[in-house]
Parts: C-alpha cells; sequence; structure tokens
C-alpha cells in the first residue's frame, strides 16, 4: 500500500457529507496534481513572473522559461500554495486564477471539470480545509520519486473506483506485470540500447495514467543513463489522460505528445511510426458504438491501412489494438520496431477459419511479425483472475528467431502477496521475471517444459467441408444430371486439418496431398461414401497455447477412490444419525 496515497486518500475524510465516497476522487486526484506541479515550480516562480512581465508572446514566454528553468510548462499567477490562505474571502477566486495561468500544455484541470468542484467546495465551507491540507504536503520529486507518485495515484485510484464500484483496471496495469513486458520488449535490442546518446521513441496508445510509459523510461535509463526516450501516448479517459499528461510534465517531457481521445477512431500519431509500442487494452470491450468508424477507415484506407488484415467480433476490440500496435512500429528500413500487449486468452484461438480473428493471425504469422508469446500467472490484475498473456511483435527478428514463434508458459512463475488488492493476489517476483526473461533469452535451449519454439506452419489448419449422399427411400445416392451425388446437407461435416499433418513441412503449398492424405486416413475408413468439397476450403490459423504445454497425468487407482467414497459415505451417515438423534 502506499503511504503517501493513503494520507492523501485521508484528506477525503474532510469531504464527508457534502460529498459521497464515489465523488471524492473528483476532488482528491486533481489537487494532488495541482500540489505536484506547484512544488516543482516554486523554486523559479519570481523569475518566471519577472519573464511574463517581460514577454507578452506566450511562444516567445515558453521559450525563455524554458532556457532559464529547464522546464517546458510555467505559470505566471502571484497565487500559489504557499499564499492562497493569506486571502481568505477571495480563496476561491484566487485558486481559480492560478489554474488559469498555466501555460496552454497544462491542460489536465479542465478534464476534471476542476472549476466545478472548486466552486462546490467553497459553497459547502470545505475548500479552505482541503487547501490548508495539501499545502502541508511536500510532493517536489526530491522528496516523492516519481514511482512512489505513481504508487500513490493508483493506490488513489483504486480506493476511488472500489467506493464508486467501477473497474481499476481499466485505469491501469499493475507494475510487476509491466516490468515483464518491458524487460521482454527491451530484450532483444540490448546492444544498441546501450550506445552512448541513443534517442529512441516509445508509444501507448492506451496509456491509463501512464505507469507503462514511466516504468519503461525507468528501465532504459538504469541500462543506460545516456539514453534519451521520447514518450508518446493517447488515452480515452479523463482522469487517466489528465494523470498521464501531468505525469510527463513534472519530468520534463513534451506533454502535447500525450493526445486525449479513442485510438481507435481517432489516432492522435496517424504520420508517426514508434521504436517501440506497449499496450495493456481493455479485455472484451463491446466497439459497436464505434464499429461504423473502424469499417469505413478499414473500407477506405485499402491494403495497406491498419485493420486491413480484418476485424474481430464486435464484442470484444482487443485485436483492433494489437493491428494498431503492428502498424505503429517503425518500418524494417528504417530500423524496425517492436511491440508489446497485454491480453487475455481470446485473441489465440477465437474465430472459424477465414473470420476477422483467424485472418489477423493468419497476417501477423504470415509477416512473421510475432516473436513470443508468454502466458502470465492467474490472478494477476486488480479487476479480472482470468489468464492472461503477453504478445511480443517484432518487425526485424534476429535471424535465429525469423520464422519461427517462442512460447512461453510462465503461470507458475509467481509469489504470493501478503494480502489481495481486488483480484489481484499473485504478483511476479524480480526472481520470477528473471527467470521468465532468462526462457525467452535462451530460446532453442530452453526448458522444454516451459517454452517451445515453433515453426510459423505450425499454427496453421486449413477447415474442409466433407459431404456425404443424399439418399433417396431406396437407400441408394440421388444424383444431379451430370451423374454426381448430391450432397445431404443434415450429414455435412467439417475437419481442421493441420498444415502439418503427417510430418509435412510443406504448408499452404502441399495444401491438395495433406489434405487429401488427411481425408483418407482420418475420414474415408469410417464414412466411404463421403468425399471433400474443394470449393469449400478455408485457411485458418491459431495458437493452441494450452495444448503444447499440456501434461498428461494419470487418473487415481480405482481402488483409491472407491476407498476415498467410502469415507465420504460413512460421514455423511455420521451426519444423517447425529440429526436424528
Amino acid at each position: 500500500m502506499s503511504t503517501l496515497g493513503s494520507f492523501i486518500w485521508s484528506i477525503a475524510d474532510q469531504l464527508r457529507g457534502p460529498y459521497r465516497p464515489n465523488q471524492y476522487g473528483n476532488v482528491i486526484l486533481p489537487f494532488t496534481i495541482l500540489r505536484r506541479l506547484d512544488c516543482i515550480l516554486e523554486p523559479d516562480r519570481e523569475t518566471v513572473r519577472d519573464l511574463a512581465a517581460k514577454y507578452e508572446n506566450p511562444n516567445r514566454l515558453r521559450i525563455e522559461v524554458k532556457k532559464a528553468t529547464g522546464r517546458p510548462f510555467y505559470n505566471t499567477s502571484k497565487y500559489s500554495f504557499a499564499n492562497l490562505l493569506q486571502d481568505a474571502d477571495g480563496l476561491e477566486d484566487n485558486l481559480v486564477d492560478y489554474i488559469d495561468r498555466f501555460s496552454a500544455d497544462v491542460d489536465v484541470f479542465e478534464y476534471f471539470d476542476f472549476k466545478k468542484e472548486i466552486i462546490a467546495l467553497e459553497k459547502a465551507g470545505l475548500l479552505r480545509e482541503v487547501v490548508k491540507s495539501f499545502a502541508a504536503v511536500d510532493l517536489h520529486p526530491d522528496v516523492v520519486s516519481n514511482a512512489d507518485m505513481g504508487d500513490a495515484f493508483e493506490y488513489i485510484i483504486r480506493k476511488f473506483n472500489e467506493a464508486a464500484n467501477e473497474t481499476s483496471g481499466d485505469h491501469y496495469t499493475p507494475r510487476d506485470a509491466i516490468r515483464l513486458l518491458v524487460d521482454l520488449l527491451f530484450a532483444e535490442k540490448n546492444a544498441a540500447l546501450g550506445e552512448e546518446g541513443i534517442v529512441r521513441s516509445l508509444y501507448d496508445p492506451t496509456a491509463g495514467t501512464g505507469g507503462m510509459l514511466a516504468l519503461a523510461e525507468e528501465h532504459l535509463l538504469k541500462q543506460n543513463p545516456d539514453a534519451r526516450l521520447s514518450l508518446y501516448g493517447q488515452e480515452y479517459n479523463p482522469q487517466s489522460y489528465a494523470i498521464c499528461k501531468s505525469d510527463l510534465l513534472a519530468k520534463g517531457h513534451d506533454a502535447s505528445n500525450i493526445a486525449f481521445g479513442n485510438t481507435l477512431t481517432d489516432d492522435a500519431f496517424k504520420d508517426r511510426k514508434f521504436d517501440f509500442c506497449m499496450s495493456n487494452p481493455p479485455y472484451g470491450v463491446d466497439w459497436k458504438q464505434y464499429a461504423k468508424a473502424v469499417t469505413k477507415e478499414r473500407d477506405e484506407a485499402g491494403p495497406y491501412g491498419r485493420f486491413a488484415p480484418g476485424l474481430p467480433a464486435t464484442s470484444d476490440g482487443q485485436m483492433l489494438f494489437l493491428l494498431h500496435l503492428a502498424h505503429k512500429m517503425r518500418a524494417p528500413e528504417d530500423g524496425g520496431g517492436r511491440a508489446g500487449i497485454v491480453m487475455n486468452g481470446s485473441p489465440l484461438f477465437n474465430g472459424a477459419a477465414e473470420s476477422g480473428p483467424s485472418n489477423i493471425r493468419k497476417w501477423l504469422l504470415e509477416n512473421d511479425l510475432v516473436d513470443a508469446i508468454v502466458a502470465l500467472p492467474t490472478n494477476m490484475f486488480f479487476n479480472t483472475g482470468i489468464a492472461t498473456y503477453i504478445w511480443i511483435l517484432d518487425n526485424t527478428k534476429h535471424p535465429d528467431r525469423k520464422g519461427l514463434v517462442q512460447l512461453i508458459d510462465g503461470t507458475s512463475f509467481w509469489t504470493k502477496m501478503r494480502k489481495n488488492l481486488g483480484n489481484k493476489g499473485r504478483e511476479i517476483s524480480n526472481a520470477d521475471r528473471a527467470k521468465i526473461v532468462r526462457l525467452y533469452a535462451d530460446f532453442a535451449d530452453a526448458d522444454l517444459d516451459f517454452s517451445k519454439v515453433l515453426r510459423i506452419d505450425e499454427f496453421g489448419y486449413w477447415t474442409i467441408t466433407v459431404e456425404r449422399p443424399l439418399l433417396n427411400e431406396d437407400g441408394k445416392p440421388v444424383v444431379d444430371r451430370k451423374g454426381n451425388p448430391k450432397p445431404d446437407s443434415k450429414k455435412r461435416d467439417t475437419e481442421n486439418v493441420p498444415f502439418t499433418y503427417g510430418g509435412s513441412a510443406a504448408g499452404p503449398a502441399g495444401k491438395i496431398e495433406v489434405i487429401q492424405a488427411y481425408f483418407d486416413t482420418e475420414v474415408k475408413p469410417h464414412v466411404p461414401d463421403a468425399w471433400i468439397d474443394w470449393t469449400k476450403v478455408k485457411v485458418g490459423y491459431e495458437i493452441p497455447f494450452t495444448r503444447h504445454f499440456y501434461k498428461y497425468a494419470p487418473p487415481r487407482p480405482l481402488a483409491e477412490i472407491d476407498a476415498d467414497l467410502e469415507k465420504q459415505v460413512t460421514k455423511i451417515l455420521d451426519l444423517l444419525r447425529e440429526v436424528e438423534r
């Protein structure tokens, strides 16, 4: 638990009465951000006021402030937490003035509708006490690190969402999961990342409160203090956007690189590609309300558009983000890109052959973009206990990994938490994470109990339609004008034939031979009158992750099962006798 977070949340006790618990966050979050920025601005306040008096043009002022302070944002108000409380009668107006005089890039308070909250607090007679409480907390980065601030925000949001009975997982991803994703994302490019003065870009289209961006930057700077990472993100939840943007502002990043809006309907970085992309999109979220816009873009953008390979069912938009990330990776001729995305199990196998999901997998696999997929432990996320997976995409794979996909079973690498946080009862410790990253690095030499390296054609299959003749009353086949038997639709069946059936490595090229061999061996002996309708053969791709790691466990001996049953029956009879007494 975040000590700072719980302290800030304790300020919410002052709001009891006029505010319901599910409204506390509307006050606590923007005040926390304002105080954080206030602490950062404090040392240079007079310098900025002097510059503001000298330069009226905001663009020129911004340049001069950056020169003088090293920061891209500023505030020209004569007020701050240091003097707001000195004018008791003017507190409401002065606080609004303070917020209004931030530079244009600090638009975060609009997304909280903060001025409305200030008026409501004043009306309830609470504004002075809340300002006083926040003025007593020092949130300068020298006192509260960015990591601790991130933890505090996560704690506050979780408490806020619990009170509102909302889903906290929509806003942030557990840090242990992010750290694993970051380690895997940067694992293949270690040599280049160590170079002096390198500049790399990182993008998160579902940025949330910015946790992924923050931890990725922390990882890279630890590895190479001379590196520069340009962070980009887009977020459609107003409060999460405001927190993410504030966090980057506080660290001196260009806050215009964080955009507000729905990535799927309005890509804010349409013409940009990135060295690294990462995302934890919402699972199983319906996208019917913007299906029209997505379909229109797919139709108009042509074969190179981000959604060209296919569209998933409107009941779950995860694979749209998967396609989006693949589209945003820097082109191979420009150095290439890598992407990491956390999803649930359905994108591995949902949809029949030639459905949208199957076609998306086909495109990713046939273009050799899937580098590795890691199964995470269950009960890892705050809002769900289901199985989740990290996909790593790479459009410039290491030569040893070309044409191959690594599956890593990380489900057993977890440590029990002392106390559950929502559904999260397990975490990936540093030691657990190191084991998974080692499996990735060892690749073909990794422990086969936890890692499998498979050829791309091992995920492909053909769905064939098997027909049987329609019979007349005499039991003879009904034929058409050409003398061919008519199919009986009631007896029609389908079979999935793996590309690699019979040990074949021919893949799609060996279609007729492999399908015929399968039919002759697996179907014909059981239904001699059957035939294949070759006009209906479809190509499908799935990633049956669990099947590759299945371990057969023989059933217990019958005598042992009988003995257990006998014990239970005896117990039940004893309990019934107790009741009868």
